[in-house]
């Protein structure tokens, strides 16, 4: 969980609580300002997302590549074993 999950949850939260605050005094400023704070909140927990997506993905890549590399090193040193039995 990175820090844009963490404060688009906390401003999410606090935007459902002040937009019932504002349902139950019956202020409307209350409630846009709180329903405005809960979409901001839920932006940036999906910029969050994308930007946990986009580390496992390139973490993911980092692996994949790190395994091919070990392969090819293992298939190099095989081909030179075998010439130099030959």
């Amino acid at each position: 969980m990175n820090k844009d999950q963490v404060k688009g949850k906390i401003k999410d939260v606090a935007g459902r609580i002040e937009r019932q605050a504002g349902e139950w005094t019956g202020d409307p400023e209350k409630q846009v300002s709180g329903a405005l704070k809960q979409a901001e909140g839920k932006v940036q927990n999906a910029w969050g997302n994308v930007k946990e997506a986009g580390k496992k993905e390139a973490d993911r890549q980092k692996a994949v590549n790190e395994s091919v590399d070990d392969a090819n090193k293992t298939a190099e040193e095989n081909v030179r074993s075998r010439r130099k039995v030959s």
